[in-house]
């Protein structure tokens, strides 16, 4: 991975073209977010590129994801309720270009956690089962009570896994590590490399969010700390010139910098952040059968393809190692 800054790749770019100006909000939330950057235009992709990767490639991981038996299925009462109704109801976003964003032409979203998604609904209905997916937006107010209620399934929407939100709900995971980082405007990335160059800055960053805490801990004497209700908030904070970097999940940043080359990523997550599904605890068998998912899309090679095809087209480098399946933040 790049320790400067990160841009969008060529066909990211290809795809911000076709997004930009971000406009009006879209009812969705990433990480600790509540809406992801509202993109317009034809930002999905239709067969062309979008969800901050190659489309083909996005498919043939998707396709490529294993199916379950009939005895696995069988087994847990979560999935047999999920297959009998013939659709997995998964809460998240279409908002954001690198995890997860609508298909203006009609076709599935694309993007890391929308891979996931439509990988987890093959998983459970079959090899059509991509295709058999509702989605349904939370906000950052609103997950853990849809969790809890059935109103979704699972949750899928670079959630963080904390020690507060397990205390409400279950997390299958981790599925990707990100962690806190700062987005500044193009013009200067230069001059911020890590939160050490934060000091005496005004910083923008989500409420309810974890980078409330990163701030806390890890910046020096900031100036103002605006706390705002959603990333589109935030972003044109920063590019109006009212915050000066902005402080939250890379995840949802990388989106920003996908849709928008105004803004980039600076530097290194500071702070670790894990990215689980969210899973009633109502639903007990639900863990075990999700863990055991991501374990077998691990295995087989098609979370590195998804990967690729996705975050590697904004990020420099190989691969990384996918995080361990149930090994979850203390």
């Amino acid at each position: 991975m790049s320790t400067s800054t990160f841009r969008p790749g060529r066909r990211a770019l290809v795809a911000a073209a076709a997004a930009l100006p971000i406009g009006a909000a879209l009812a969705a939330c990433g990480s600790d977010t509540g809406d992801g950057p509202s993109l317009g235009g034809d930002g999905g992709n239709g067969g062309s590129d979008g969800g901050g990767g190659d489309a083909n490639a996005f498919t043939d991981a998707v396709n490529a994801g294993p199916v379950a038996d009939d005895a696995a299925i069988q087994a847990s009462a979560w999935a047999t309720e999920i297959k009998e109704a013939g659709q997995l109801k998964r809460g998240g976003t279409v908002a954001n270009q690198v995890f997860s964003l609508a298909d203006t032409s009609g076709g599935n979203p694309t993007g890391f956690d929308a891979g996931i998604t439509q990988l987890l609904a093959r998983y459970i209905l079959g090899e059509d089962g991509a295709d058999k997916v509702e989605y349904i937006d939370t906000t950052v107010d609103t997950r853990e009570t849809m969790v809890q209620n059935g109103t979704v399934d699972c949750v899928i929407a670079t959630y963080s896994i904390t020690p507060e939100r397990l205390e409400v709900i279950n997390f299958a995971g981790p599925y990707y590590l990100s962690g806190t980082a700062i987005q500044v405007r193009a013009e200067d990335a230069e001059s911020v490399s890590g939160p050490a160059d934060l000091t005496g800055k005004n910083l923008v960053t989500q409420s309810n969010s974890t980078g409330i805490q990163a701030i806390e801990d890890h910046v020096t004497d900031p100036g103002d700390v605006q706390q705002l209700p959603d990333n589109e908030s935030c972003v044109a904070a920063l590019k109006q010139g009212r915050a000066d970097a902005y402080v939250l999940d890379q995840g949802v940043l990388l989106g920003n910098s996908a849709a928008d080359p105004e803004v980039v990523v600076v530097g290194e997550p500071f702070v670790d952040d894990p990215y689980g599904i969210g899973l009633s605890k109502d639903n007990e068998d639900a863990l075990e059968f999700v863990n055991t998912f991501l374990q077998a899309i691990i295995d087989d090679g098609t979370w590195e393809k998804l990967w690729t095809a996705t975050v590697g087209e904004v990020i420099d480098g190989e691969a990384p190692e996918p995080p361990v399946p149930g090994e979850l933040p203390a």
